[in-house]
């Protein structure tokens, strides 16, 4: 189905000056338009907020996708360098980083692949997982947020905060407007080692989240929701909770990720939802 599968939600946001960065990240320094690192103000002090320049920041966030993905969730990455999370789209992706101030490590990531770059790799990684063709109208303000992760030991919410602020600032300064990506639900949640945690929480944001219909999409590998046991009250992973919060939308049934065995589920964000105590902390508005 496809090489290596996104754990967790994608929304993002990038800057759309100088035509979209024509060339991928680990050839080449800091893309145009990119700011230089700053302190991550939306998050705990000792944080530093910033966007990859260079190869070897791209690996460093690899190898925390990689120590996450693989060491503590057990998926089965098909890499080409041992200890890295790396796919084909990460060279078409501009990739956000979180460092701890005081020790230069890359503790955050997300990576984000913009309109102009998913047209160069031919698609997004939501594409492979979905048939999208009910967004082909929101494409040219779309971008795709994956990879997203953060080390175990800085998992208070200041990293996600901090990652969330940048990728906020950088949706409203450039007029990006629509962030999309896959939500992954582990079969192994909250204790429940099959389906039916997934299942449950489908149900249960299907009632209360679905986007409008105009914008439902159909998994390539739906996961078998109705020979499964609905019924758990079971709670959504935090971060979905938190795009939730944020005003995302469920766009349909989940995918199956046998790689991950995970069941991803399809998510939007626009920026025009979001809560007005959320726009004035992201955004100052």
């Amino acid at each position: 189905m496809k090489d290596l599968p996104i754990p967790t939600l994608a929304l993002a946001g990038l800057d759309l000056r100088r035509t979209l960065w024509p060339t991928p990240v680990p050839t080449a320094p800091r893309a145009p338009g990119l700011p230089a690192e700053v302190p991550a103000a939306s998050a705990q002090r000792g944080l530093v907020v910033g966007w990859a320049r260079h190869q070897d920041e791209v690996r460093a966030a690899q190898r925390l996708r990689h120590d996450v993905f693989a060491g503590e969730m057990g998926a089965r990455l098909s890499t080409p360098l041992p200890g890295h999370d790396v796919d084909l789209f990460d060279d078409f992706c501009e990739h956000l980083l979180v460092r701890d101030e005081a020790t230069g490590q890359v503790i955050g990531t997300y990576r984000v692949l913009t309109p102009a770059q998913a047209r160069r790799v031919g698609g997004t990684y939501s594409d492979t997982e979905f048939d999208l063709t009910r967004l082909r109208g929101l494409r040219e303000r779309m971008v795709e947020l994956g990879r997203s992760c953060v080390h175990r030991d800085h998992r208070q919410g200041g990293v996600i905060m901090a990652l969330w602020g940048a990728l906020a600032a950088f949706m409203h300064r450039n007029q990006l407007d629509t962030m999309i990506g896959c939500a992954s639900i582990p079969m192994w949640h909250n204790g429940v080692t099959t389906g039916d945690a997934a299942a449950s929480i489908w149900r249960q944001v299907s009632q209360t989240h679905m986007a409008p219909i105009q914008y439902h999409v159909q998994p390539r590998l739906p996961l078998p929701v109705e020979r499964l046991d609905d019924s758990l009250a079971i709670e959504p992973p935090a971060l979905i909770k938190g795009y939730l919060r944020l005003g995302a939308k469920v766009l349909g049934a989940p995918a199956w990720d046998p790689d991950f065995n995970t069941a991803d589920l399809p998510m939007l964000m626009r920026i025009a939802d979001l809560p007005p105590r959320y726009r004035r902390h992201f955004l100052g508005d």
